[in-house]
């Protein structure tokens, strides 16, 4: 059993940045791609980032490039989303989530994390 623990999150103005940590307790096959995902109030949960531990693969939401940048560090199991130019659109419930390919579907990750939250003031 894969547990994932995010952390980084917080209030922010306008404009800031955060960069949020995603730390796996394993890596495994199955689990190969990893990727952020929010909730905002009332939506529905929706794809941000991804990268695969095993490959320079990343996949972003349209809205997020060349704002957000998915990492990894191998040796920690560790993935980050480094979030800059916040916009209070940004503020939502972010989660980390690993599964066996990267989609931009909830559905394929087997594996969650409690989420942390990331609001923008304007």
């Amino acid at each position: 059993q894969v547990q994932l623990v995010e952390s980084g999150g917080g209030l922010v103005q306008a404009g800031g940045s955060l960069r949020l940590s995603c730390a796996a307790s394993e890596r495994t096959f199955s689990t190969d791609a990893m990727a952020w995902f929010r909730q905002a109030p009332g939506k529905e949960r929706e794809f941000v980032a991804a990268i695969r531990w095993s490959a320079t693969f990343t996949r972003y939401l349209d809205s997020v490039k060349g704002r957000f940048t998915i990492s990894r560090d191998n040796a920690k199991n560790t993935v980050y989303l480094q979030v800059n130019s916040l916009k209070p659109e940004d503020t939502a419930v972010y989660y980390c989530a690993a599964g066996p390919v990267v989609t931009d579907s909830t559905t394929p990750y087997n594996y969650w994390g409690q989420g942390t939250q990331v609001t923008v003031s304007s």
